[in-house]
């Protein structure tokens, strides 16, 4: 049969099992203090946009860490304007979420360069814990795909280690959605990955939050970062997080849960 034809059933059965098999976090759990490293400015609010703002509904100490400057999402805007574009764009989406400007921190690692500056950027990182003793760390999922998502997770546990922290730590999942049968799998003009069924999702991911109440919030907050949600220069080559596999990208982010893969570092 046609993958195309399968694909709506097939996602439905995903969906279902994903359902079946998740885990509930305790809402008495979301006040815990943490700190969410986001690769670019729209990460942190595509995979845990709506469990940064039940956690600061909850009076959760929580700070937002970027770790590049944004600046290479497009080619039609001079990067340094972008860089400034962006960073502004972070700010607004935050204070949506209900984060204050001084909780937000921008290590400007130049955007797509992440992996040629791991070894002082683990000591900014480390430094940053230290400081925070955050009890959570949100950090996009190993094998997300993209250079610098995969090496900011990358970075941030490896910085746990160094200075010997605990913490929990919940991955989100960003472009691992853009497989069938989550998505049609159109690729990404800055990353390309293959067609194919994607089972981490059902394997790993099985801690959640509830957001349902909160969807709004998110999607008032995401369209903050306006370079990334719509056509911020008529051009035909401006590509928006909206196009992507026709819009079914989007959608994986606005489901009544956030999905997590939970784990613990524990220090010495």
């Amino acid at each position: 049969m046609n993958q195309e034809l399968l694909k709506s059933p097939l996602r439905h059965l995903y969906n279902a099992l994903i359902n079946f098999r998740r885990i509930e976090r305790d809402p008495k759990q979301l006040g815990r203090s943490a700190i969410i490293f986001a690769p670019h400015q729209d990460d942190e609010t595509l995979g845990c946009g709506g469990t940064i703002i039940r956690k600061k509904q909850a009076g959760a100490d929580l700070k937002i860490v970027f770790m590049t400057d944004g600046s290479s999402s497009h080619n039609l805007i001079e990067s340094q304007e972008l860089k400034a574009i962006r960073r502004e764009e972070a700010l607004a989406a935050a204070k949506k979420m209900g984060v204050e400007q001084h909780d937000v921190i921008f290590l400007e690692v130049k955007d797509g360069k992440l992996s040629n500056n791991i070894l002082p950027t683990i000591q900014r990182v480390s430094n940053i814990i230290i400081n925070s003793l955050p009890q959570e760390i949100f950090v996009p999922y190993c094998q997300d795909g993209p250079p610098d998502h995969d090496t900011t997770n990358h970075i941030v546990i490896a910085a746990l280690k160094k200075c010997e922290f605990s913490a929990m730590v919940y991955e989100y999942p960003i472009w691992l959605w853009n497989q069938w049968p989550w998505t049609n799998g159109q690729d990404n003009p800055i990353f390309k990955k293959k067609l194919i069924p994607e089972l981490s999702l059902l394997k790993k991911f099985k801690s959640s939050v509830y957001i349902g109440d909160v969807l709004e919030q998110k999607r008032a907050a995401l369209n903050k970062h306006e370079s990334q949600m719509s056509e911020f220069i008529p051009h035909p080559h401006w590509w928006s997080l909206k196009s992507v596999s026709q819009g079914e990208f989007l959608q994986c982010f606005f489901q009544n849960y956030e999905l997590f893969n939970q784990y613990e570092i524990r220090g010495v």
